[in-house]
């Protein structure tokens, strides 16, 4: 099957991921390998890339080049393969986070609440958990707590009170099945309320914040002096992640600050997140809520 995406922010990312183009640079989400192609253009011969996804799809999608080593893992392990191929310290990260546009296109995977297709979402099709089994399994309180806190649902405890009382009768399989039950609960845009509740359970799915905070952590320790951190984000749970590591914000750990850190690592090079111009979100509508952040390690 192969892996559509179109890399958003292409030119702009690369651009300021790249300090020596004879150096060692990470692609953490590979997926159709736009950014990585576009990397190893502007590296010289004696440059590396090391890639990581976790969806086997994108294996069809595998650059023929000596420079490129695709890791078929989610990136939160990405030190440990580091140092499998023993490499310590690199001249830049680059993360696109979030959903792919094969994602949402491949009705099969879950991921669109438009799907006739089961509650799956999961990123790696390798992995237990799913949508359902969150849905069936979870309890009141626990359901309450994701919708809440990664959908944003401000009647998350009505919802979640009343799925828990009613899901054995109502054996709801499918992602538009589940849409539709959601209709009572819908409150200002439709189809924005049913996005947030589907994202809520597509993070907790893949444990995406969680493999996001742990990227940041070791990003601080493996990309050298003078190198980059290049992320472009989707919604507003990842940017203020990563907005406040950037920072180095020096508050008690928390669900907004997971890094308790009072040591500023990176100088940020963007005050202003970059977005996306007109010219690309007309023809990509998938980039409109792409914000991108760079940081510069300053402490070696």
């Amino acid at each position: 099957m192969q892996y559509e995406h179109q890399p958003v922010l292409l030119g702009q990312s690369v651009e300021a991921l790249i300090t020596d183009p004879e150096g060692v640079y990470v692609d953490v989400t590979f997926g159709g390998g736009g950014h990585s192609a576009e990397i190893l253009n502007r590296l010289s011969p004696g440059g590396k890339l090391f890639a990581f996804d976790r969806d086997p799809v994108v294996e069809a999608n595998l650059i023929s080049d000596p420079r490129l080593v695709l890791i078929r893992s989610d990136f939160r392990f990405m030190q440990k393969y580091l140092r499998y191929y023993g490499i310590s310290q690199v001249d830049g990260i680059l993360a696109d986070l979030g959903v792919s546009s094969h994602h949402f296109d491949e009705a099969e995977r879950g991921f669109s609440f438009q799907s006739d297709a089961p509650l799956d979402m999961r990123m790696n099709p390798e992995q237990e958990l799913t949508a359902d089994q969150i849905l069936q399994q979870y309890s009141e309180e626990k359901l309450k707590k994701v919708l809440a806190e990664y959908g944003e649902i401000t009647n998350a405890g009505p919802l979640a009170e009343r799925w828990v009382r009613e899901r054995k009768a109502v054996r709801i399989r499918t992602c538009a099945a589940f849409a539709d039950w959601l209709s009572p609960f819908v409150y200002g845009k439709r189809q924005r309320y049913l996005a947030q509740v589907f994202q809520a359970l597509r993070i907790e799915v893949n444990g995406e914040l969680e493999s996001l905070k742990m990227l940041l952590e070791q990003s601080g320790h493996i990309i050298r002096k003078g190198g980059r951190l290049v992320v472009i984000s989707y919604h507003s749970l990842e940017d203020r992640i990563v907005k406040n590591f950037l920072k180095g914000v020096s508050e008690v750990e928390s669900a907004e600050n997971p890094f308790g850190t009072a040591q500023k690592l990176f100088k940020q090079l963007n005050k202003e997140v970059m977005i996306p111009g007109e010219e690309e979100t007309e023809m990509n509508s998938r980039s409109r809520s792409a914000k991108m952040r760079v940081g510069e390690k300053r402490i070696g």
